[in-house]
């Protein structure tokens, strides 16, 4: 099972702040470093010193990583157009020598949206589909052909679908908990899918029916990554779990009925249950981005044992 670092940002962090995490993934031994695309705290966070851009993050960190993955959970739709996003991953994917990976979600934070001047539309999830239409759509484009695209929200004519990302796949990950349409379109254009905060119960439901939708797609189910988005709480003791737990404002027993919290042994034989079910990645939710002996501590006692 691969795990991978998750961070919010919006919460509270500089980008340097973000840049020590990702070298600090990246030494650890972890997969890959994600983070969120928000630009307003939630809860009772401060938030300070202020939002940062997720993709303009992202295209630091390309520079000055050698071997992670670099990806979001999920970029919203609402904040960007389709041929933008399609030149922003495709650039950062330059920058990184083919490590970026798109997450693209339909957007929610209604609040954000108002605080800084971003309209947030009442048909979020069919303008949803035509981004990742246009997005895909640009970057499959052959050399010297044009890409048009007539749809009910977007509209392109004879672009020249340029520049091309390094990869010649750029995956893409597609979430959620949506019964119907989240699973339709994680079938048609997503080579992950993935469910955050969920229970094994509606984990196991939800993947099942994103491998149905992908037999009535045409696909093998197999082709997708099937992954999880879980909070992370481990401590070498209960001590240490429960300072943990505190620093984030949280419980300890919720933190172990909702995410990956206990000790080294008890996170293990978790994921174990979430592997059981068919996850192959989890991303660890981190929201105390200060304490990277969390990091340490799951570097050599959990990842370690998952082979």
């Amino acid at each position: 099972m691969d795990l991978r670092i998750f961070t919010e940002p919006q919460q509270g962090a500089s980008y340097d702040k973000l840049l020590t995490v990702a070298k600090a993934t990246e030494d650890l031994g972890f997969d890959a470093f994600f983070r969120s695309d928000h630009y307003l705290r939630m809860g009772s966070a401060d938030g300070l010193p202020g939002p940062t851009d997720a993709w303009i993050t992202l295209a630091g960190l390309a520079r000055e990583t050698k071997r992670i993955r670099l990806g979001t959970l999920m970029t919203a739709g609402t904040f960007r157009l389709p041929g933008v996003l399609a030149i922003q991953v495709a650039q950062v994917d330059q920058m990184s020598g083919g490590r970026v990976e798109l997450g693209l979600g339909a957007g929610w934070f209604e609040e954000e949206h108002k605080a800084y001047g971003i309209p947030f539309p009442k048909e979020k999830f069919g303008r949803l589909e035509e981004q990742l239409a246009i997005v895909t759509g640009l970057w499959e484009t052959g050399a010297g052909k044009t890409f048009s695209y007539d749809g009910t929200y977007y509209q392109l004519t004879d672009s020249p679908a340029l520049p091309k990302p390094a990869q010649s796949k750029v995956p893409v990950l597609v979430g959620g908990h949506g019964a119907v349409r989240t699973p339709r379109l994680a079938a048609q254009y997503a080579d992950e899918f993935n469910i955050p905060f969920a229970s094994l119960d509606d984990t196991a439901r939800q993947f099942g029916r994103v491998r149905a939708a992908a037999e009535r797609a045409g696909r093998k189910p197999g082709d997708l990554v099937y992954s999880n988005a879980l909070v992370a709480c481990v401590g070498k003791d209960d001590a240490e779990v429960a300072r943990r737990a505190a620093a984030i404002g949280r419980e300890v027993d919720e933190l172990k009925a909702n995410g990956l919290a206990g000790s080294p042994a008890e996170v293990v034989d978790r994921l174990g249950e979430f592997g059981a079910i068919g996850s192959a990645r989890v991303y660890l939710q981190m929201l105390d981005l200060d304490d990277l002996d969390h990091l340490d501590l799951i570097s050599s006692q959990v990842l370690s044992q998952l082979g």
